[in-house]
């Protein structure tokens, strides 16, 4: 019976691996060929995103009016969202300490325990618009009465430029003659300017009201972009986490890593650069007040204010800024022009103090590359950008540099090769991972007067001899 009952069950299992097997093979007769499949998705994808690609060019070359009209249509849709992007961007450094040094150790030490995400988001936002009324506080109180002084005394100021042309050149004629003549024509195409602008009094009004009513819509845009700015900060690691996420489904776990590694240094970069360029101006600018103050600069509010301004333009700033409030300077009091000189040296050692002491201690090397790309990054981003491209355009650039510089020395350890910048500096060529160095220059062969002067020294020991 066991026998029997043995082989039964042998019978059974030998039978239902033969089945398995025999389905198995139909499994894999019915599949279709798996390198196939993917093979068919590549190609239908690169299909589709050519046409997709020739469909935009295209419209952009036969439609470009219809492009651009649902493009500023969806940007004036969408600009509250970005100024709040770019305002919670902002507003994130002071929140953190306003959080982290101001209202959690005070709460923890009066034992309360109330919510300090809510206080810190409220008190952040009293400053930021604390700072806001300051800003257009000055702007209001001493900006405009100093442009419209200006204005009115514009008259008196080019009578006193040509009296100092008259008194300098006294001596010199034709020196004066062509002078005044440029003067003659720098003022003639300025009375032309006003009066053109005069007989097109209409136009100049629709073109001042069009204005008005786009710095309305900007105005308030950026209020509900700043009300979008508290939601964001309020619930910052809620749309990190999110953020995190998406990286992390999307791709690799690597490849996610390497991503938010470099966002986080693009976020230091960007953050270390222009909030620390904001405060070295910040501080410039206040010096120069103090010192123009003393110094009984005319329209010292908006000079320093201008020196303040273009001082967060690196390299090009100091010079942007100081040249026309120098000129001011001296239009304004053109029989003193020492005034203009001191003016000129206090924004020099303004500077130096910048460049070597205050500039270093808050920026520090928040970029990582030398003057050289710094002047590069502006002059290129400038041309496309303008004036926010020479703000942005060294941090920028400096992201740039650095995920350029990580990836070719990657694949130079990749390749087992070094990555010292100094061994490429002084090296001729390769052979097998060892670098050839370039050999000693030999020496010079003697310039002609040196042979000259050795024929001569020789002739004459000779002679003497």
């Amino acid at each position: 019976m066991k026998k029997s009952t043995d082989r039964e069950e042998n019978r059974n299992i030998q039978y239902t691996q033969n089945t398995g097997t025999h389905e198995g093979n139909e499994e894999q007769q019915c599949r279709p060929d798996s390198k196939f499949r993917y093979h068919v998705i590549g190609i239908s994808l690169v299909v589709f995103i050519t046409c997709v690609a020739l469909m935009g060019i295209y419209y952009v070359m036969f439609h470009s009016e219809k492009l651009s009209n649902v493009y500023n249509f969806l940007a004036g849709i969408f600009k509250p969202v970005f100024f709040g992007f770019i305002i919670a961007y902002l507003m994130t450094p002071i929140l953190n300490w306003m959080e982290q040094s101001v209202v959690k150790p005070r709460l923890q030490k009066a034992g309360l325990k109330w919510r300090t995400r809510g206080i810190s988001v409220l008190l952040t936002a009293v400053l930021t618009l604390l700072a806001l009324f300051l800003i257009i506080y000055l702007f209001v109180s001493q900006i405009i009465p100093s442009i419209n002084d200006i204005i009115e005394n514009i008259n008196s100021y080019s009578e006193n430029i040509q009296e100092f042309f008259d008194t300098a050149f006294e001596d010199y004629p034709e020196i004066e003659e062509r002078v005044t003549n440029l003067y003659d024509f720098i003022y003639s195409q300025a009375e032309n300017f006003s009066n053109t602008i005069m007989d097109n009094l209409s136009s100049v009004l629709l073109t001042v009201f069009a204005g008005g009513l786009s710095v309305l819509n900007t105005l308030w845009n950026f209020i509900l972009g700043f009300i979008f700015a508290l939601y964001m900060i309020g619930s910052k690691e809620m749309f990190v986490g999110q953020a995190r996420k998406i990286v992390y489904c999307l791709f690799s776990e690597d490849t996610a890593n390497q991503l938010l590694a470099d966002a986080k240094y693009t976020h230091k970069t960007y953050i270390g650069f222009i909030g620390g360029k904001v405060l070295d101006s910040f501080i410039i600018g206040c010096l120069c007040l103090l010192f123009t103050s003393i110094l009984g600069t005319p329209y010292n509010g908006l000079v320093s204010l201008i020196v303040g301004v273009t001082n967060i333009i690196p390299f090009f700033g100091p010079f942007i800024g100081g040249i026309p409030c120098a000129v001011l300077v001296f239009v304004v009091e053109p029989t003193h022009p020492l005034n203009m000189v001191y003016f000129g040296l206090l924004i020099l050692l303004l500077q130096l103090f910048d460049g070597y002491v205050l500039g270093p201690r808050i920026l520090g090397n928040s970029t990582g590359i030398t003057g050289f790309w710094v002047i590069f990054s502006i002059i290129v981003f400038s041309g496309f950008f303008g004036v926010i491209g020479m703000v942005i355009g060294v941090p920028t650039f400096a992201v740039i540099f650095a995920a350029i510089r990580r990836a070719v020395n990657g694949r130079l350890r990749e390749k087992g090769l070094s990555t010292e910048r100094k061994k490429y500096e002084t090296m001729t060529s390769m052979q097998n991972g060892k670098f050839i160095e370039a050999p000693e220059k030999e020496k010079e062969p003697k310039q002609v007067h040196h042979r000259l002067r050795d024929v001569f020294v020789n002739s004459f020991k000779s002679h003497h001899r």
